[in-house]
């Protein structure tokens, strides 16, 4: 089996989602989710798990933002939200809300994401006999430990096969202080389109913006393993994940769609390179211009990585 989890950016789009062979979406909202293409009101996450349930897929709802004081007095009532309107999963990754799970016994299933800090089976291990259902790997991993850690994992791990890496977070506005010390007024959103390089490469072009979170940094290359999909599926890393944070809309759809058609073809047995290099055309047509794409870590060696 292989399971394709999605991001949403809007209703309509979710629409179009669920009527593909796609296996869960995922969406949440401002105050607990964490770098999400969009965030929903509580009304329109209860409308999309409605939806999801409606044709077959599971709804997971990102609560993975860092959870500060604030955010954990909150909590309790958040996750009996969740439980009434029958979402499927939660995405956590603070220990704190893993604590308020198993303490209140709320009846939500989770998934462990800790952004980078997951690169290890006994990590994934570790909170796999804390309740944990899947854990969702740091998108810094080469294909090598990929492999260790899929084998040695009790439960499922997911990979990204599609979408934007975050390099960097602080809590701290740090657009908004440069733009005061700089005495310049400018918006300081994702839709603005602000990017960083470092002076000794022009070439690089990290992404960057402000939200409620504070600031993140993306990686000038999104991550698409369209041709490496064979693969991932032969080595039984089949729990697949796509993030459209840069790739809004239709776009999206579409993309997805190619996956879904590598994926149907890894499972009839009728894969081929020409199929990927016709389906990775389409990718790159739909991706955002102006953004670039590469397998990230994939191939890097292992040894090479400190």
């Amino acid at each position: 089996m292989i399971e394709m989890s999605v991001t949403v950016d809007s209703f309509d789009q979710a629409r179009q989602l669920v009527e593909l062979d796609i296996d869960v979406l995922c969406f949440g909202e401002e105050e607990f989710g964490l770098r999400l293409p969009h965030y929903f009101t509580r009304k329109e996450m209860s409308e999309l798990v409605e939806l999801a349930h409606k044709h077959g897929k599971k709804a997971r709802v990102a609560v993975s933002a860092i959870m500060h004081p604030d955010k954990m007095e909150k909590i309790p009532e958040y996750l009996q939200f969740l439980e009434s309107i029958g979402v499927d999963d939660i995405i956590v990754g603070d220990p704190g809300v893993i604590y308020v799970l198993q303490r209140d016994g709320y009846q939500l299933p989770y998934v462990y994401n800790a952004e980078t800090m997951v690169t290890s089976s006994r990590q994934v291990n570790f909170w796999a006999k804390r309740g944990a259902k899947g854990a969702i790997l740091a998108r810094e991993i080469p294909f090598e430990e990929l492999q260790h850690i899929g084998k040695e994992a009790d439960v499922f791990t997911e990979v990204l096969v599609y979408g934007a890496t975050c390099i960097h977070h602080s809590k701290r506005p740090l657009i908004t202080n440069y733009f005061n010390f700089t005495q310049q007024q400018d918006n300081v959103s994702k839709e603005d389109g602000l990017f960083i390089s470092e002076p000794k490469d022009k070439e690089t072009h990290y992404s960057i913006f402000e939200d409620k979170h504070g600031t993140h940094i993306y990686a000038t290359n999104d991550v698409d393993l369209m041709f490496e999909l064979n693969e991932l599926y032969e080595a039984g890393l089949n729990h697949w994940k796509l993030d459209g944070m840069y790739t809004p809309g239709e776009a999206f759809v579409t993309i997805v769609s190619c996956f879904i058609e590598a994926k149907k073809a890894l499972i009839a047995g009728i894969w081929t390179e020409q199929l990927a290099k016709n389906l990775q055309t389409i990718v790159m047509e739909n991706h955002p211009i102006g953004r670039s794409l590469d397998t990230g870590f994939y191939y890097l060696d292992p040894e090479e990585i400190k």
